[in-house]
């Protein structure tokens, strides 16, 4: 049992959610498949890049600094200077996506809703640690909702394997005590409130 939580919260790590949630996007039916295959290749590259490639790799500089302790971060203070970079290399992939006039608006939007869950999860970890593997995975929730409400996209099947999918997570964290349920639940909730809403309003 730790091994599958240690894969499963390797697999839906939050620095990989947004680079799955872009790719049900383009996937889940609708205009968005039917953007052309090089402007999908430009814009997987920009939020590859800044939300997983760039966070990671200054990861192994703050080990040497003893800015955190493992990859882990399973001390709260830990996590500040980590998710400080991390929301400023978000900004940036979102700077580039606004120069691209062929990006619709919805991917846009998209980032910047995740670029506020981050910047609110910062601000909570200060003074408490919530999980933000279920911050990413409540965004993920939260933005195939909103696509379904914003176009009427038929996406229930992908929305019911999310949220199975949510519920093993917050299982694994728990599993791995790593968060209280409050954490999860509270994690969970924000995202996908967050996302939900930044999108659609």
């Amino acid at each position: 049992m730790s091994y599958f939580s240690k894969i499963i919260s390797t697999i839906l790590h939050p620095l990989v959610i947004p680079i799955l949630g872009l790719f049900l996007i383009f996937n889940v039916g609708g205009h968005f498949s039917y953007m052309p295959a090089d402007h999908q290749r430009i814009v997987y590259l920009i939020v590859f890049l800044s939300t997983c490639i760039l966070p990671l790799s200054i990861m192994p500089l703050f080990l040497l600094l003893g800015v955190i302790k493992s990859m882990y971060m399973k001390e709260r203070k830990e996590r500040i200077l980590p998710l400080i970079f991390t929301g400023l290399f978000y900004l940036l992939g979102y700077f580039f996506l606004l120069r691209i006039s062929v990006v619709p608006s919805f991917i846009k939007g998209f980032m910047l809703a995740t670029i506020i869950a981050i910047s609110v999860a910062m601000l909570i970890n200060l003074f408490w640690k919530i999980s933000m593997h279920m911050i990413g995975i409540g965004g993920l929730t939260g933005a195939i909702l909103a696509l379904s409400m914003r176009f009427g996209l038929d996406v229930w099947i992908v929305f019911s394997l999310i949220v199975i999918f949510s519920g093993l997570l917050g299982s694994a964290r728990l599993y791995l005590k790593a968060h209280s349920p409050l954490q999860v639940h509270a994690g969970y909730f924000l995202g996908a409130i967050i996302v939900f809403y930044g999108i659609l309003l």
